[in-house]
């Protein structure tokens, strides 16, 4: 029996033709230029940074798109750079097969403003600092007191359970960090103060605090109060 037989023959010389344009095109491809560079940011449309400074990163800081071949970029490293920036979380980058470098950007999410004397950043939502923007301020809860490692992650998720909530968004503009540890909260429209006490039963707290405001506030008595107290989570303390 004949190895290599005609039939043998046809079909390594049409895999070879096969591989053999396969890698021309590969090498078309590769020897062509870019047309141009689009940046796309997703969730929240607020820009913390600029599309021109996500831009010049895309192009390595070279005069223009045109100017660069598609074998001459790493789509990782680019990555890489661009998720190293203060204010994005993450990113996506790739080429069209039409020739466009896209970058699908995330950018972090501030969800408190740490004012401590000396300067002032943004807590982003997963509780690491996040610096402040030329392009747009949030309007987050103003923090002044002192965060350090020790309490760090319990107030991230005090901040959070507030921007998660659209009524505690909404209300809560202010948070004052005691020596002792407990927490002082301002409301938007209203001049009383609510004693929150330390870290602990949070959603409870704020339960119970949803729940006498919707009550309160039909009676138009919130306005005669000058402290409100949670930190007895089975009731709600008010102060004239």
């Amino acid at each position: 029996m004949k190895i290599f037989n005609w039939t043998n023959i046809r079909l390594i010389l049409i895999l070879g033709l096969v591989l053999f344009l396969y890698s021309f095109a590969q090498h078309r491809n590769g020897d062509r230029k870019l047309k141009k560079t689009v940046v796309v940011f997703v969730g929240e449309n607020t820009l913390f940074v600029k599309p021109e400074t996500v831009n010049k990163l895309l192009i390595e800081n070279k005069r223009d798109a045109s100017s660069i071949r598609k074998d001459e970029l790493d789509l990782n490293k680019i990555e890489k750079t661009l998720d190293t920036q203060e204010m994005i979380e993450k990113s996506n980058v790739f080429v069209s097969i039409d020739g466009v470098l896209k970058a699908v950007v995330k950018q972090k999410t501030p969800i408190a403003r740490v004012y401590d004397g000396d300067a002032s950043f943004y807590i982003d939502y997963e509780g690491n600092k996040m610096p402040l923007s030329d392009n747009y301020t949030a309007r987050v809860p103003l923090v002044s007191g002192a965060i350090n490692e020790k309490n760090n992650e319990d107030l991230a998720v005090l901040f959070r359970t507030i921007y998660d909530d659209a009524f505690l968004r909404k209300n809560i503009i202010a948070i004052e960090i005691m020596p002792n540890g407990s927490l002082k909260l301002f409301n938007r429209n209203y001049n009383y103060f609510i004693d929150f006490g330390r870290t602990m039963n949070v959603d409870k707290k704020f339960n119970n605090y949803k729940a006498f405001f919707q009550k309160a506030v039909l009676d138009s008595s919130l306005y005669k109060y000058k402290k409100i107290d949670l930190r007895f989570t089975e009731q709600v303390v008010c102060t004239k």
